[in-house]
């Protein structure tokens, strides 16, 4: 375990942003978590979890400990007749395991693609992009318990998948006294936010594989380069370009991804929007619920490509918001305040125009 004080942040989330850690901590093994639960100074002070921050806000210096997410490793665990079982340790870069599954013949993640942040965040916030989530290749996660230190292992079940969401996004009912121990089942509904930190995570990765083109963008792409039966690397390539076309280098200009999750809702509300806006870009949903696309919102009250202070929309997806300022720059940098004053006031055009409250997706802190 390795601790640090005072330590700059900002190379350490994807905006860019200048805040400080007043402690940061490294860890790299499970028993760098339990050491640091069991030190009588840091074992019961507050703790932020931070993967390769791409997805997340900071609003000023942390006060909480930092952990850093740093444990490693790639393997095969096992083989079943109809997947592939692998583990990932929660600081692997998402995009660097998409590439290895590929480079081992193994099939299933190419959608996901380019994807920024860390294998540990993937579950928090059931990452999702051109059809396919993480819960459709999910086995199960291994986790330790911040209050008592055990581990303890969930599957797609208990990890109460949703759009953009899970169990450790909401708090615990009763954070003091809810149980959770070595290997017992997770109640659907209870909360493990800031309870409990990720480890490790086994997906399942299919054998009997189909490509996925029901996304447009993939459906351009394959007519555009005249291939009827693509493999999973063509796929994974196709989805590279496509997200280097529409989405900003976090190194050349400081960004969180899609800043909103695409709203939803009923077939009867969509209904009276599209009598009012025709336009508007929706999908239907398997419960039944629509999905309206937030980048479309965004664009139709005119914010891409506007700027306050330095936080601006970003001018080929309005979806992005990024740092207009130099993220390199301890002083010259958009910071946390502007990124959210801009998403607030985004937030108030869609709703007085459309009548729909549109969600951040990072966490702010």
């Amino acid at each position: 375990m390795l601790v640090e004080k005072n330590v700059p942040l900002q190379h350490c989330n994807t905006f860019g942003i200048a805040a400080r850690a007043e402690t940061l901590v490294r860890i790299r093994s499970q028993d760098d978590i339990r050491q640091f639960l069991a030190d009588p100074l840091w074992g019961r002070q507050p703790v932020f979890v931070l993967g390769g921050g791409s997805n997340v806000v900071l609003t000023g210096d942390v006060a909480p400990v930092v952990l850093k997410m740093e444990i490693m490793g790639m393997r095969l665990l096992r083989e079943t007749d109809k997947h592939w079982i692998v583990e990932i340790g929660a600081g692997e870069r998402w995009h660097d395991m998409v590439a290895w599954t590929l480079a081992q013949g193994y099939t299933g993640l190419e959608n996901m693609a380019l994807i920024p942040g860390t294998v540990g965040a993937a579950p928090v916030q059931n990452i999702g992009a051109y059809g396919l989530e993480l819960q459709d290749r999910f086995d199960s996660l291994d986790a330790i318990d911040l209050v008592t230190g055990e581990q303890f292992s969930l599957n797609a079940a208990q990890c109460a998948f949703g759009y953009r969401d899970s169990v450790f996004k909401h708090a615990p009912a009763q954070p003091k006294y809810w149980p959770v121990t070595g290997s017992t089942a997770v109640p659907r509904g209870l909360g493990l936010k800031g309870r409990a930190v990720i480890c490790r995570v086994r997906l399942a990765l299919p054998k009997s594989w189909q490509p996925d083109l029901g996304y447009l963008d993939l459906q351009r792409k394959q007519a555009e380069k005249g291939v009827e039966q693509p493999s999973a690397q063509q796929i994974f390539e196709w989805v590279c370009e496509i997200r280097r076309a529409k989405l900003p280098d976090p190194e050349v200009i400081g960004n969180a991804g899609s800043f909103f999750k695409n709203p939803t809702v009923t077939t009867e509300q969509c209904a009276d929007i599209i009598a009012r806006e025709p336009k508007i870009v929706h999908y239907p949903m398997d419960d039944g619920s629509i999905k309206l696309a937030a980048g479309w919102l965004i664009d139709a009250c005119g914010w891409k490509g506007k700027t306050m202070g330095r936080a601006g929309v970003y001018d080929k997806q309005a979806l992005v918001l990024v740092n207009r300022g130099d993220r390199h720059s301890i002083d010259a940098s958009v910071t946390g305040g502007e990124v959210m004053t801009l998403a607030g006031a985004i937030q108030t055009s869609v709703y007085e125009r459309f009548g729909i409250r549109l969600e951040p997706e990072p966490v702010v802190i």
